[in-house]
């Protein structure tokens, strides 16, 4: 990591704001082993904030087997945050990124590791975000990936498609970091024209986004309230819940606007139960 200073310049230090206000999370990884080489992943590229959610090892930050992968990323472990829920993990998250090992129907739309981090490159200039990582084994359940708002997914080898948790981890943080500088091997280290647009936008003319736990509880007042208009069936609920996520996925929620679908919300649930 450059240890340089530069913090009279505007630019670098809204470099350096991308880099901590982006978080990774290991959804209840297996191995010790990996959340070391995870740290260690994180730091190569600059980054230092791991969270992890309900690890199968207890205190796996001081695991030898952790301490022995993390191979000099020791301070990158022993800072890691250990929560008991992925809503935990993304307390005061605007946007995040789900990466699946399998391309899916249903939920957020789906990016390359390099379209993923061009958007989260934008995205980290706003506020907090993170990158969600699935348990080696099983990935992330279909609830995890619906409370995220987009998807990452590498286009590995399809007869051997399986990464370790640790690698997956590396090339979407290499792809962050190559975003967040901004550099485009094509052309000879030039700013990509992502990287430009994102510099010229102006940083006050951007309303506030809704963190995710805002807009989980929008989703429940709003299924509520069609579960009251006979709109949603409990019993038969079908795709529509997941068709709604992906379809406000895609606009990207602000503060204001949920407010807006909560009032909504509100106002049927207020028609549908008066008692006349």
């Amino acid at each position: 990591m450059d240890h340089t200073h530069h913090s009279s310049d505007p630019a670098v230090a809204d470099l350096r704001g991308g880099f901590t206000s982006t978080r990774f999370v290991l959804v209840e990884p297996s191995h010790p082993g990996n959340v070391g080489a995870a740290a260690r992943a994180l730091k190569t590229m600059g980054f230092s904030r791991l969270v992890l959610v309900s690890p199968r090892v207890p205190n796996v930050q001081n695991d030898p087997e952790a301490i022995a992968m993390a191979s000099g990323a020791d301070d990158v472990l022993a800072s890691v945050h250990v929560v008991p829920t992925l809503a935990d993990a993304l307390t005061g998250v605007h946007w995040s990124i789900a990466l699946t090992a399998r391309l899916r129907e249903y939920g957020p739309p789906q990016w390359t590791p390099r379209a993923a981090a061009a958007a989260a490159h934008g995205e980290a200039t706003h506020g907090e975000i993170a990158l969600v990582f699935g348990n080696e084994r099983t990935g992330l359940s279909n609830e995890d990936v619906e409370r995220c708002s987009a998807i990452a997914h590498i286009p590995a080898n399809p007869a051997y498609s399986s990464l370790n948790l640790a690698q997956a981890v590396q090339v979407l943080a290499y792809e962050l970091r190559t975003a967040y500088l901004g550099v485009d091997e094509t052309t000879d280290g030039g700013p990509t024209a992502a990287a430009v647009a994102v510099q010229s936008e102006s940083a006050g003319t951007r309303a506030q986004m809704a963190a995710s736990d805002e807009i989980e509880s929008m989703f429940a007042h709003l299924e509520s309230a069609l579960v009251a208009l006979e709109f949603l069936d409990p019993a038969n609920p079908k795709k529509l819940m997941s068709r709604l996520r992906r379809l406000f996925a895609r606009s990207g929620l602000e503060r204001e606007e949920v407010n807006i679908v909560r009032g909504i919300a509100k106002h049927i649930l207020l028609k549908t139960t008066r008692t006349d």
